[in-house]
């Protein structure tokens, strides 16, 4: 319990709360700022609204937020003697992964819910749309939040591989634009084996867009998360296994 105090602590004190804040935000601005230059209200309502911003940003801004979230999450183990201290204390490898990876993945569920919040203000008060965003897309973002997790795991490990900051937000950058191509080309059995493009498809259900059918049925439900059960146990197992073979630095 010391260990997610300690992790969460450090949390607080980065600068990844600034692009929990920022980045959701700008999604938003982006979707209300192209609905106010086509001159017409939102054609679908709520819909429109949810394709401008959630969609676009399942596509790689989410991805690449949560990566730089990660990496600044795994910035301070990187200083001074803090990397030897992790490797030598007495938390264990597969310990560490679980805390950072469930750090990293509240910052993620944040980021959607600051998304949610600043797209009903918009959209109720800007373009005037009757209630607030429909039960269905309450439901997708529980689902969006799911599949942020396998996400986190797989940009946690990354950073432990990858001692630089940049490196492995750049793969998430090349691994959300492979994601986006392969689901334009519906290839759906991508979202078992990456990450990015679960999230992507995740964002996409019930829109109609890409290789989204429009409807949302059972079946999709279960293959999201069962793929997001499998790829985060994966990825944290590859975390775990990365740290144990981590060298104390002289």
């Amino acid at each position: 319990m010391n260990a997610v105090r300690a992790e969460f602590l450090k949390l607080s004190r980065s600068l990844s709360w600034v692009v929990v804040l920022l980045l959701p935000t700008a999604m938003v601005l982006s979707g209300v700022a192209n609905t106010l230059a086509s001159g017409q209200a939102p054609a679908d309502g709520w819909h429109t609204m949810w394709l401008r911003s959630v969609v676009v940003h399942g596509m790689a801004p989410l991805p690449l937020g949560i990566a730089i979230i990660a990496s600044l999450v795994w910035r301070p183990e990187r200083q001074g003697g803090n990397w030897n201290a992790l490797l030598s204390g007495p938390t264990s490898a597969l310990r560490i992964a679980v805390v950072k990876t469930a750090v990293i993945a509240t910052a993620a569920a944040a980021m959607q819910l600051v998304l949610l919040g600043v797209l009903t203000v918009f959209g109720r008060f800007v373009f005037g749309l009757p209630g607030l965003l429909p039960g269905e897309y309450l439901a997708i973002s529980l689902l969006i939040i799911a599949a942020s997790i396998p996400v986190a795991a797989v940009q946690s490990g990354l950073s432990i591989l990858l001692p630089s900051f940049a490196t492995p937000v750049a793969c998430a950058l090349v691994a959300s634009g492979v994601s986006v191509v392969l689901l334009l080309a519906d290839v759906g059995a991508l979202i078992a084996v990456l990450p990015h493009a679960l999230i992507a498809r995740t964002t996409q259900l019930g829109t109609g867009t890409f290789a989204d059918p429009g409807t949302i049925g059972f079946g999709d439900v279960a293959a999201i998360l069962a793929c997001t059960v499998l790829l985060t146990a994966a990825a944290i197992a590859g975390s775990a296994a990365l740290l144990a073979r981590r060298e104390v630095r002289g």
